[in-house]
């Protein structure tokens, strides 16, 4: 492929070869390379990371927590947990002093 330049394209590719020390050739080699090519490598190196299941993703942020070890006998987190804690009276009368103030 012969790809015809314009004098003022030409002239620069000229002069930042000569700056780095290289070729117009290699330069233009390389900017097109970096432009051309880098991007699909970026994007299929990025879809791989993103493949995955959502575990995949957070994996490293899961783990368990044993709650013997901030209450003596544990927290027992999971006994009575759809029972209400408060009863229908205190949350009026927790709502009525929210109004009054």
């Amino acid at each position: 492929m012969a790809i015809t330049l314009t004098p003022a394209v030409e002239k620069a590719l000229q002069r930042h070869a000569r700056k780095i020390g290289t070729t117009p050739e290699l330069l233009a080699l390389q900017v097109l390379q970096e432009r051309l090519l880098e991007p699909e490598a970026e994007a299929a190196a990025s879809a791989s990371e993103n493949s995955g299941t959502l575990y995949d993703f957070l994996g490293k942020y899961f783990g368990i927590l044993a709650s013997r070890e901030a209450v003596p006998c544990g927290a027992q987190l999971s006994v009575n947990s759809g029972r209400c804690l408060c009863s229908t009276a205190t949350l009026e009368s927790i709502g009525s002093r929210r109004v009054r103030r």
